[in-house]
């Protein structure tokens, strides 16, 4: 009698009807995870590279010969504003330096570095463009 349950329990325990919905619901979630975390990379990425695309056109527009800082920080913002809205163009700053030994106009933007979505620290995304200062002189 004791053997006969034994073997009913082995039974039970190779019995595998139902795991296709257990593995399905793992894998699907993993595959969703995975998913997801690519997309949010790739929005990261596509919010870094716009920052930094508008630094840079905001510098070279601070650097012409007619322009200031304030122009180029006043062109930031609106590049910033128009691609991702007004919560990323908050904080600009510009000032003229040396960059690579010679003078330059150099507009730094801090912005959200998102996490969730579009949902992130503030100021964690520090970028800066550079450009040549153009002069009139000869």
């Amino acid at each position: 009698m004791r053997a006969a349950g034994i073997r009913r329990i082995g039974r039970f325990a190779q019995d595998e009807s139902g795991s296709a919905v257990a593995e399905f619901v793992m894998v699907g979630a993993l595959l969703t995870v995975l998913t997801l975390s690519v997309i949010q990379l790739g929005l990261a990425l596509l919010i870094r590279n716009t920052v930094l695309d508008a630094a840079a056109e905001g510098a070279r527009f601070a650097a012409l010969a007619d322009n200031g800082l304030a122009d180029g920080i006043e062109r930031t913002k609106n590049l910033i504003t128009v691609a991702l809205g007004p919560g990323y163009a908050r904080h600009v700053a510009a000032e003229y330096g040396t960059y690579l030994g010679h003078p330059a106009a150099i507009v730094t933007v801090e912005a959200p570095l998102p996490l969730i979505g579009l949902i992130g620290i503030d100021r964690a995304l520090e970028v800066a463009g550079h450009a040549a200062v153009e002069t009139l002189e000869r």
